[in-house]
């Protein structure tokens, strides 16, 4: 079985738990996803299955959207609600919606974020959360990400009792970005704490949290011998022309074969070489030839 998954991930699972899920129900051993969701979030995670593995990195290329929600007025030590709170300001007055539209709007565009303690970037070999849960401090990376669009989706709710206001959100972001830290740094801008209080993924990968099967059905259509959770490669690779390919070329393709601009009759940068209406490679224009570029299958 070869192919991709996109997977509704619920809340309390890591996605490593998933994957380990989708070997036991598929009985298959080269499984693995496209992109880490922290075990509070919920959403989209395409799951690749056999030589769809090896989209992998094609997948994470697509931008991710998210949508949830901001706490304005306490902070925590995970940037979310799974950790311990460290700072408080009670709020005596909401922060006009206009205000903060503003600085979402500002931060559309290349952004610098320093990713939190409690994540699994490494410095010096070890991950952030081990060095956060030693109580140790550590010099964090600067990371630039690209923000495509960040927008408030809800009027705000401002708790009298509490001194606290939350809003809801739409970003559109690259890999890499920390939607937890875009709550801190909205935060910051306000010169209040801040906190990231719910997130859901609703698209990466090219897929939309509309096309996603839980892990439920997924063990439903299994043991009826249904594959309709399955997509082609071919859904991830769609923005490369795709070439079709006779017999002939495909016998010198699939040993890595360089190829002539009039073989394949076209000049893009990077072309999907189709053969039996199944994408089989990328191959990569250099100079007057085009060189293999990914191998997914010889079959």
């Amino acid at each position: 079985m070869d192919g991709i998954i996109p997977l509704y991930k619920e809340r309390g699972m890591t996605s490593h738990d998933c994957v380990n899920h989708v070997r036991q129900i598929l009985h298959m051993k080269k499984v693995g996803h496209s992109g880490t969701l922290d075990p509070n979030v919920d959403g989209v995670l395409p799951i690749c299955v056999g030589s769809a593995t090896k989209v992998v990195d094609y997948l994470m290329t697509h931008t991710k959207v998210y949508r949830g929600s901001v706490t304005l007025g306490f902070a925590t030590e995970t940037e979310d609600l799974d950790g311990a709170e460290v700072q408080r300001v009670t709020l005596s007055e909401p922060v006009p919606d206009e205000k903060i539209d503003a600085i979402m709007a500002g931060m559309i565009g290349e952004l610098s974020q320093v990713p939190p303690m409690y994540s699994a970037v490494k410095v010096n070999g070890r991950k952030l959360y081990e060095y956060a849960r030693a109580g140790l401090s550590v010099e964090r990376p600067v990371r630039t990400v690209t923000i495509k669009s960040f927008k408030r989706t809800s009027e705000s709710q401002f708790d009298t009792e509490t001194g606290t206001q939350r809003f809801n959100f739409e970003v559109a972001c690259t890999k890499g970005t920390y939607v937890r830290t875009l709550a801190v740094q909205i935060g910051t801008a306000l010169g209040l704490p801040a906190v990231m209080s719910s997130l859901t993924r609703v698209a990466s990968g090219g897929f939309t949290i509309d096309e996603t099967v839980s892990l439920a059905t997924l063990r439903e259509q299994v043991a009826n011998g249904t594959a309709d959770f399955l997509y082609p490669i071919d859904r991830v690779l769609s923005e490369y022309p795709a070439i079709a390919i006779s017999d002939e070329i495909w016998a010198v393709v699939k040993n890595g074969v360089w190829l002539l601009p009039d073989e394949v009759n076209t000049d893009a940068p990077i072309i999907a070489l189709q053969y039996q209406g199944q994408i089989k490679c990328l191959y990569q224009r250099v100079k007057n030839r085009y060189k293999p570029l990914k191998m997914f299958s010889t079959k």
